[in-house]
């Protein structure tokens, strides 16, 4: 007869087991496919990109001229934590007048060339006391919209 920690020990080396093939891979982003890639040239307009390339996944907040399309695949096992397995940068930069100046495609191999500012972005806000820290959101919680039915505005 086996005993009750013997049992246990089985039931969970089944349980850990039974869970370890679920594997699952997701993709995000917005990558657009080599060949619309070869579509944009230097000197397009933001206009001709936008037709040819769609919208960006991003673009960045203190330069307009810079867009950035990218994806990423991502695995997780079971309920292990998720591990980035593949990711595509497509970075297209637009000089002042609206036209590209370059473009440049990176994946997770060579994406270390991404060239990181340390400068810090000043922070427009005073800065923020004890109470309005750790006390400013209450009673900004609406979890069913507001009562206008917009939840866009408050």
């Amino acid at each position: 007869m086996m005993s009750i920690s013997k049992m246990f020990l089985l039931s969970a080396g089944i349980l850990v087991s039974a869970c370890s093939n679920d594997i699952f891979v997701s993709h995000t982003g917005n990558m657009p496919s080599d060949d619309k890639v070869a579509m944009v040239f230097r000197g397009q307009s933001k206009k001709d990109v936008l037709e040819v390339l769609g919208s960006p996944s991003n673009v960045v907040s203190l330069d307009k001229d810079t867009w950035i399309y990218m994806s990423s695949a991502i695995k997780q096992v079971a309920f292990m934590a998720p591990k980035e397995i593949d990711r595509e940068v497509l970075v297209v930069k637009f000089s002042e007048d609206g036209r590209v100046t370059s473009i440049n495609k990176m994946d997770k191999q060579n994406g270390d060339q991404l060239e990181v500012d340390q400068e810090q972005t000043p922070n427009q806000e005073q800065e923020q006391g004890f109470f309005r820290k750790y006390f400013g959101g209450v009673g900004q919680y609406l979890p069913f919209g507001n009562s206008k039915g917009n939840d866009l505005e408050p």
